[in-house]
């Protein structure tokens, strides 16, 4: 029997044994160049901050969860703080954390997502326009008492526009209502509200302008809070009512407009007012002008009886009577006084004449010409006397003023002489010979030329 050889088995390969920090560092390869950059949109959970500064949190929907790592020279760029529960975006790239195994997202930037995002978009126009004043009060316009016509900007097929008519005309139906009619959602809605708005304002055929627009999401009502509306609001000439909404929902459009309603119907309320409490206001007030009218009445009768009695008492005829008696009292009293003053006036005037006459102005004259007669002749005796003795002394001064004076010398023979410039020549040796001198003889004068001097004396 023959033997049967044993044929023989494939080849065994080599193992390439892998350790934990060669395979964890191979996958985290593999993750970074196969993903590169993602997007991720998910639930922030579990929220961390060490003293470091980084960032640690986890992003998750309803059937998974990631594990994310934000470090501190990404994080201090972003514009909010992260809360458990916000519905966020994040950018990174895919990552493993070695010393755990958990592949994780690094994140380079994070922000709001849905919601978060336009909230805060709100937020941040909000402050923007109340900085520059479009929130101040003083610029508020005041709503007409009695509107005669109201226009209404929103939707021609919307639920607030037919509850805006609805109150109008069940509250004051004399007001007449233009629609201007505009989509209030959508890309198109802005554009067309603003144009509305301006539409309304350059026309100016309404008192006051309703901007409305029913309940829904703040996604549904974000065109009211633009820009562009709030700033076509602020511009608009016409004061404006703003009803977006339900009571709890605000808008940047609410704080711009002259005046915020809750609601659409809110703000059909507050423009007009209620006819039957218009009404009843009317009766009110014609029952208080019946009553004060007829309270009017009861004071002037008891005035006018009071005045008839008064004038009965004060009767012409009674007073005359009255008067009579008094009369004749003063009319003898007046003559009376008259006699007095009379008597006081004669003795004043008798005193007068009497001192008068010894005050008289021809006895004082005839004293005063005695006394000038008097006084002229001690006058003339008194010139007489004092010009005799000046006579006497003035004969003296020309004798003894004949005897000294230098024109009695000129007459016995003698002159004067002085040089051309008035000096007086005493000496010979004072003058030069054609030098030209003057001579003052007792009648006249000479001119002469020196010719020669002598010093003899």
């Amino acid at each position: 029997m023959a033997a049967i050889s044993e044929l023989p088995g494939p080849a065994v390969p080599a193992r390439d044994l892998y350790s934990v920090s060669r395979l964890t560092r191979e996958v985290r390869l593999l993750l970074d160049r196969g993903l590169g950059v993602v997007w991720v949109e998910g639930e922030l959970s579990n929220f961390s901050q060490p003293a470091s500064g980084h960032w640690y949190f986890s992003l998750k929907d309803r059937d998974a969860q990631l594990r994310c790592a934000m470090f501190r020279m990404r994080n201090s760029a972003v514009g909010f703080v992260p809360r458990a529960g916000a519905h966020v975006i994040a950018r990174g790239r895919i990552s493993v954390y070695e010393a755990r195994g958990e592949y994780q997202l690094i994140v380079e930037h994070l922000e709001e997502a849905g919601i978060g995002a336009l909230k805060r978009e709100f937020e941040r126009l909000k402050a923007k326009l109340a900085a520059e004043g479009l929130f101040a009060l003083e610029r508020k316009r005041a709503l007409p008492r009695f509107p005669k016509r109201i226009g209404v900007i929103t939707s021609p097929s919307g639920a607030a526009l037919r509850d805006v008519l609805n109150i109008l005309a069940r509250r004051f139906p004399p007001a007449a209502v233009l629609i201007y009619p505009a989509p209030v959602q959508g890309a198109a809605a802005v554009p067309a509200l603003v144009a509305a708005l301006q539409f309304a304002s350059a026309r100016a055929e309404c008192e006051v302008l309703i901007l409305a627009r029913g309940g829904g999401s703040l996604e549904d009502l974000w065109a009211f809070n633009d820009e562009r509306l709030a700033r076509a609001i602020h511009a608009c000439a016409l004061p404006v009512i703003s009803g977006v909404g339900h009571e709890i929902d605000f808008t940047i459009a609410d704080l711009v407009a002259d005046v915020r309603a809750p609601t659409p119907s809110g703000a059909a309320e507050l423009v007009v007012p209620d006819r039957l409490a218009c009404l009843e206001a009317i009766g009110r007030s014609e029952q208080r002008l019946a009553a004060g009218m007829r309270r009017e009445l009861r004071v002037c009768a008891a005035r006018l009886e009071a005045t008839q009695r008064r004038l009965t008492l004060a009767h012409p005829g009674v007073r005359l009577t009255q008067q009579v008696q008094r009369l004749d009292e003063l009319a003898q009293r007046l003559g009376s006084a008259m006699r007095a003053c009379i008597d006081r006036d004669r003795i004043r005037f008798a005193g007068a004449r009497g001192w008068l006459e010894r005050n008289s102005p021809r006895q004082l004259l005839g004293d005063c010409r005695g006394r000038c007669d008097a006084l002229q002749a001690r006058l003339r005796t008194a010139v007489g006397q004092r010009l005799g003795a000046a006579a006497h002394r003035l004969a003296l001064a020309q004798r003894a003023l004949g005897s000294v004076s230098p024109l009695a010398t000129l007459e016995r023979g003698f002159a004067i002489v002085t040089t051309a410039q008035g000096s007086l020549v005493t000496d010979a040796a004072a003058v030069v010979p054609g030098q030209t001198i003057h001579a003052r003889l007792a009648s006249g004068a000479l001119v002469a030329q020196v010719t020669a001097r002598k010093n003899d004396a």
